[in-house]
């Protein structure tokens, strides 16, 4: 009898290339992140890895991704948008398994996985954002131009299952309510399967998290407050509705501190 291949079992050129890029691209964040922090294990232990401890964790790092993308179905993924972003969500869950397997404390490898996962996520925000902050200065601009670009690459709702959202406009708010997320699926795909709820955890408490202080990056004015998100899919809400907000009305932390200043002196 002849085995049935693994729907991830031969990908193309192209894309062996793509997962190149960013397996090397994680691995030297995840170097630079480990090395310069002090980590929690289970057993209560405070200790800091050395360049050897690291290399066992990156080991077993690519282990468990591996063992994660035979469950991931991206080539029955509509778009590349879509097997783009399950691939990082892939290297987001085998990271907090791999953390957890070399004994570091649940909430310290959440902590590890967000701060890894923010770093690459704040650099791909600041290049897809670039243009629209060089041509203008609003900050509403700002963030209707980079998101719609973001809906046309990687985040194209083309329907489940890849990405499914509706947008639309609420004066010079932008809104998206998602209502399938691949990475999102997959993240709780993968928890099931394992029988172990820290892997949705771990993707709610790093990939959910990233579009409030990404978008006051988007914006580029200085200020908080440019999102808002009452309800999420990781949490068994039937939607992410998210609002990206022209105008925050929250002043920068310094701004604060200054009137505070400027009080406490009349």
């Amino acid at each position: 009898m002849t085995a049935t291949p693994r729907p991830d079992a031969r990908p193309s050129p192209g894309w062996r290339a793509v997962r190149a890029l960013i397996r090397r691209g994680l691995l030297r964040t995840c170097r630079r992140q480990l090395g310069n922090r002090a980590l929690h294990l289970a057993d209560g232990e405070e200790v800091r890895w050395l360049p050897e401890d690291i290399e066992r964790f990156l080991v077993t790092l690519d282990h468990a991704a591996e063992e994660m993308r035979e469950i991931a179905g991206l080539q029955g993924l509509p778009d590349a948008g879509s097997r783009l972003m399950v691939e990082l969500a892939i290297y987001t869950v085998a990271a907090d398994a791999a953390l957890r397997h070399h004994g570091v404390e649940t909430g310290c490898a959440h902590a590890v996985v967000a701060d890894v996962g923010w770093d690459l996520y704040r650099r791909m925000l600041r290049l897809s954002s670039l243009p629209a902050r060089f041509i203008s200065r609003d900050p509403g601009r700002r963030l209707r131009w980079t998101i719609r670009a973001l809906l046309v690459f990687p985040f194209r709702p083309v329907g489940a299952p890849g990405y499914a959202a509706r947008v639309f406009r609420d004066g010079d708010d932008l809104k998206t309510h998602f209502t399938h997320c691949p990475p999102q699926t997959f993240a709780r795909t993968a928890a099931a399967r394992h029988a172990d709820p820290e892997l949705l955890e771990a993707f709610r408490q790093s990939w959910c998290l990233y579009d409030w202080p990404g978008a006051d990056l988007i914006a580029g004015d200085g200020k908080r407050g440019h999102y808002r998100r009452p309800h999420t899919l990781s949490a068994g809400d039937p939607v992410c509705d998210m609002c990206w907000k022209a105008q925050s009305g929250e002043p920068t932390l310094s701004a604060g501190k200054a009137r505070a200043s400027r009080k406490g002196n009349v």
